[in-house]
């Protein structure tokens, strides 16, 4: 209910407020155990979570033998040097994450699966750990829960019905935190976690990192494992990474989870041998493409063009070069073919899901929006998902013409500022309208999916706050294999555009901010 003492009190601050880096470090010198840490940021769910309904499930024995262990490690440590050195084999020592609730990149045979869905009331058990899972186990994470996503990863808003409840943003809790990973971001930006797992089919880390204020990298295609249960989420489009509070951050998460995994169907793209090094690296000046509108030239919302302008400006003045350009598709030129790998990824998992349980899925165990995508499917000729992916390729080759002439695209990340909760609700019962109608979807995030289309690594960052106090996003994209300069041109603006603000504080001005 808008203007609730629930949506309108302020949110607790949490008891760590810097980023994941800093709270490994934290650890590795003794100010703070690993168990600690775990414990305070329990009691930080419990406090802040009711209000915002971000966390679906917690697993504290999980989190907490995880924890203990890595406690042993560091009081085995004798000297300073021990200590560093350990922090060097697990550069997220003790750091508490919480796992998106939806994809088998990160099972946890601890942590089961409720994909955003009724169909699994008390979780789908994962039979083995994700090889990212692994890579984050070494790293020194901590997975103890996991985060909320609308049904099967379905929407750009985390409304789903399975948990009771939307999740909510943390600046303005009418409104929504994105999707489809919403609970990792409301978790991040309300100071609940550091750093919080995340994938994107169709902008889902990249929605959410524009509404909650952070930042959100989709890597390249291939560059994060996906196995050893799948080998692509719907066609290529789906890759697995964070959401998170520094550019540091995010490049650390990429040095110890990316790398194709043995039986990968894709090579991993070429990357530097550390992407945290990488951002040390003097940066060139850039030559940059702006698209601050549809690509067919319609206006995006006032706020949002103000936004992504000033941040445009910003770039200027950090010695690149900006200027306008045009992209030779249409918007559901990129869009269509992505909605049908949607709806046909959907059909097959349902399809298994429904021969493993020797049962057929009525309509009303799910959403409507998913029956209907699953409908959609049934009804295409089987020749449809290779033209989409045909389409997907020829995207490919268009943008990389595009960056023959230019390093990086910019546009917004989404058209508006984050929507009202209500407002994509998945009890449509037409997909496709849900998506690509003229009240759909594609008016809300029209940019994102393109990069889930080539393949291309593409980050969010926040370029400001509206006038109603809600984060607004600008999306850079790069040529696929070019995350690490995307890494670098942002860790350059982030130096010259100072901490990110917290919804629990007064936002301090910040460079690019909108009026």
């Amino acid at each position: 209910m808008t203007g609730s003492t629930t949506e309108t009190a302020p949110l607790p601050r949490p008891w760590f407020t810097d980023d994941a880096t800093a709270l490994a470090e934290t650890i590795a010198r003794g100010e703070c155990s690993a168990e600690q840490a775990l414990e305070r940021t329990l009691a930080d769910i419990a406090a802040i979570d009711p209000q915002l309904g971000a966390v679906c499930l917690l697993a504290p024995e999980v989190g907490r033998a995880q924890a203990q262990a890595l406690d042993a490690e560091l009081a085995a440590c004798r000297s300073d040097a021990a200590r560093q050195a350990l922090l060097q084999r697990r550069p997220f020592l003790g750091v508490p994450l919480l796992l998106k609730d939806v994809g088998p990149a990160t099972a946890h045979r601890g942590l089961p699966s409720r994909m955003g869905s009724r169909l699994f009331p008390a979780g789908m058990p994962w039979p083995v750990d994700g090889t990212l899972t692994e890579r984050y186990l070494a790293a020194g994470f901590v997975p103890f829960g996991r985060s909320t996503s609308p049904e099967m990863g379905m929407s750009a808003s985390t409304e789903a019905l399975a948990y009771g409840g939307p999740t909510r943003n943390p600046w303005q809790r009418a409104h929504s935190s994105g999707g489809s990973s919403g609970g990792a971001a409301a978790a991040t930006a309300s100071g609940m976690v550091t750093i919080a797992h995340a994938n994107d089919g169709a902008g889902s880390i990249r929605i959410p990192a524009s509404a909650c204020g952070l930042i959100g990298l989709k890597p390249s295609r291939g560059l994060m494992p996906n196995g050893p249960l799948a080998g692509e989420g719907w066609g290529g489009l789906t890759s697995d990474h964070v959401l998170a509070r520094s550019v540091r951050d995010c490049a650390r998460a990429l040095d110890v989870g990316a790398g194709a995994d043995p039986g990968a169907p894709y090579a991993a793209p070429p990357r530097p041998p550390s992407f945290v090094r990488a951002l040390e690296e003097p940066l060139r000046a850039l030559r940059i493409g702006l698209v601050n509108a549809f690509y067919e030239g319609d206006a995006v919302h006032a706020e949002v063009a103000a936004a992504v302008d000033a941040f445009a400006q910003r770039l200027q003045a950090l010695g690149h070069a900006v200027e306008p350009a045009r992209l030779p598709f249409g918007t559901h030129e990129v869009l269509r073919p992505v909605m049908l790998a949607v709806a046909t990824g959907t059909a097959l998992f349902l399809e298994q899901l429904q021969a493993q349980r020797g049962r057929a899925i009525a309509p009303e165990e799910v959403e409507a929006v998913v029956w209907s995508a699953w409908q959609t499917a049934k009804a295409l000729p089987a020749s449809a998902y290779l033209e989409a992916v045909n389409s997907f390729h020829r995207l490919g080759r268009q943008m990389a013409q595009f960056h023959a002439r230019y390093d990086l695209l910019l546009t917004p990340t989404l058209a508006e500022p984050p929507a009202p909760l209500g407002r994509y609700t998945m009890d449509r019962s037409d997909f496709i309208d849900y998506r690509l109608g003229p009240q759909g979807l594609w008016r809300y995030s029209p940019f994102c999916p393109l990069a889930n289309a080539t393949g291309a690594p593409a980050i969010s960052l926040p370029a400001g706050l509206g006038s109603g106090g809600l984060p607004i996003g600008a999306m850079l994209s790069a040529a696929l294999g070019e995350d690490a300069l995307l890494l670098r041109l942002a860790a350059q603006w982030e130096l010259a555009a100072g901490p990110l603000p917290m919804p629990h504080r007064a936002p301090a001005a910040r460079a690019g901010d909108a009026g």
